[in-house]
């Protein structure tokens, strides 16, 4: 043992060697042994809440293919991070959660900032969740840590330490080791899966977030176009995983299950690959799937699989499947391949006041760089966007993969980090919600701390859109709090250090827009827009 080796010394070195060098975090008290001395080899990544903090690892490590490392505050950062935790674990996010424990003298006694049944707290949603039982076990729990986030189902795992273990003295952990962080399917299933998609009359393909994150992108347009098959979005996607404007893709399937049945009328089978069998919301009663339909899924995550209401799953890596079933299926030009769906879209001749979304949308198509990335939080219009704003390259649309809101504005930030540190310059549009805004406004500061040119574009409706929609389909009348009167956004995001504006027209947005791209810094601008309808 050397004079200076300590628990401390002795993880550094194992983080570096995992390539775990970026924290995200907010400092607490608990948390200032493991932080000082921070080494200059690291990069330390300050958010001002700690939701934001956990959404920023999460897109950063969707976006670097890497697990994340994020430091909390003891039970106070963890259940601030709750939120955006949930979030992390339904898009199978490898991140690296650590929090800081009381003392070990102290703990008995249940002291002050003590995280009380650490390791339960912030079950359900991590995959692993551990407090070392001694001080010399803090470096193997973060190599556990590091094999349990990346094997898949990949996802959140979490880490209590004691303040006081980081000085005690250790010689050293030589147990390093590598995990494969694939699973193949069994080949033999998959060929009778083949058989049945090659018989099949009119099949579907609804392709889900785990194939873009697999990086199946070119594998599904392959098997795709093989097929002849019609292509749908997977419900309320965090990943898109099919170029939206491929005269194949057919939109998305909806989000009820009446409305995802009736989408799928007339498909004799349906066959989905990295997707749940489905997300669902609201409830509009029907059937799971039309008469005399199939369905085949393909999955990665054995709860997804078995969660699922209707079908016949497959368990592996959805972008190694799709490349098997490639050479497995029988060309289908038999079949006739499906017509590129209409796009009616209008606008009107005199510009509206305020714009409506299809118009803010449709003038940022036309000064979009072509290799843009888009984060999208402004749930009343994601149909819309699609439409307008398709998603048309893989690794470039991100979204919350849970139902709470406040994911967007951070992530952005995240994935802005992740491309600086990749050596990617491509432009990061956040598409943010008024009221989403406002969950994680902080996080702006840490965009503008780093200089990322990031430009959110805040649509202003003055209201939770997308509530109000909830609340006719459901037939709730009344329900208060649905209004956001007097938020001056723009002044909210100087006071940050951003660049921010407001504008009126499309012209404005346009002009702002490009003056954005090459601001060098974080621009918010603020576009008041109609209330838009959700479809539901």
């Amino acid at each position: 043992m050397t004079e200076h080796s300590t628990v401390h010394s002795v993880t550094y070195d194992l983080l570096r060697t995992l390539e775990l060098t970026t924290v995200f975090g907010n400092p607490g008290s608990t948390e200032q042994p493991f932080l000082q001395e921070f080494p200059e080899d690291f990069t330390y990544v300050l958010g001002l809440q700690e939701g934001s903090v956990v959404a920023m690892a999460d897109a950063f490590a969707q976006v670097t293919g890497r697990p994340a490392l994020v430091n909390l505050h003891s039970s106070a950062g963890v259940g601030n991070a709750m939120g955006n935790l949930v979030a992390a674990y339904h898009g199978s996010t490898p991140l690296i959660i650590t929090s800081g424990q009381q003392h070990r003298e102290l703990v008995i006694g249940d002291p002050y900032l003590g995280n009380r049944e650490a390791v339960t707290m912030p079950k359900p949603w991590v995959k692993w969740s551990y407090e070392p039982a001694r001080a010399e076990d803090v470096p193997e729990a973060f190599m556990r840590a590091y094999a349990e986030a990346l094997q898949p189902p990949t996802g959140p795992v979490y880490l209590s330490i004691p303040m006081d273990d980081w000085r005690k003295p250790l010689s050293g952990f030589t147990r390093v080791r590598t995990v494969s962080d694939r699973v193949a399917p069994d080949t033999g299933r998959l060929r009778a899966f083949a058989d049945r998609i090659s018989a099949s009359r009119r099949p579907a393909l609804v392709f889900g977030p785990e194939v873009d994150r697999s990086g199946g992108w070119d594998a599904a347009v392959s098997l795709a176009e093989k097929l002849r098959a019609s292509v749908y979005g997977a419900p309320l996607l965090d990943r898109v995983s099919f170029p939206e404007d491929h005269p194949q893709f057919r939109g998305p399937l909806g989000m009820s299950v009446k409305t995802i049945s009736d989408r799928l009328t007339g498909h004799d089978l349906v066959v989905v690959i990295g997707a749940e069998v489905f997300r669902y919301y609201p409830y509009v009663p029907g059937d799971y799937l039309p008469p005399d339909t199939e369905l085949l899924q393909i999955t990665g995550n054995p709860a997804v699989a078995a969660a699922a209401r209707v079908g016949d799953s497959l368990l592996g890596d959805p972008t190694l499947a799709v490349e098997l079933l490639l050479d497995m299926v029988t060309e289908g030009s038999a079949r006739t391949a499906p017509e590129p769906m209409p796009r009616p879209r209008e606008l009107p001749r005199t510009p509206n006041s305020p714009l409506t979304p299809p118009e803010v949308y449709a003038a940022l198509s036309r000064v979009r760089p072509p290799d843009a990335v888009i984060v999208n939080e402004s749930t009343s219009t994601m149909a819309q966007q699609i439409e307008w704003l398709p998603t048309t390259r893989t690794g470039s649309f991100f979204a919350t993969a849970s139902g709470g809101i406040g994911w967007g504005t951070p992530a952005a930030v995240g994935v802005a980090l992740a491309d600086r540190e990749r050596g990617v310059e491509r432009p990061v549009i956040g598409l943010i919600g008024d009221g989403s805004f406002q969950y994680s406004v902080q996080a702006i500061y840490t965009a503008a701390q780093h200089d990322l040119p990031v430009v959110y574009v805040v649509m202003r409706n003055h209201e939770y859109s997308i509530l109000k929609s909830f609340a006719v389909l459901e037939e709730t009348p009344g329900v208060p709090g649905l209004d956001l009167p007097g938020l001056d956004i723009a002044s909210l995001a100087r006071g940050f250090g951003c660049r921010a504006v407001d504008v009126e027209t499309t012209d404005d947005l346009e002009r702002e827009f490009t003056a954005a791209l090459s601001a060098g810094t974080t621009t918010v601008i603020v576009v008041p827009t109609q209330p838009q309808k959700a479809m539901l």
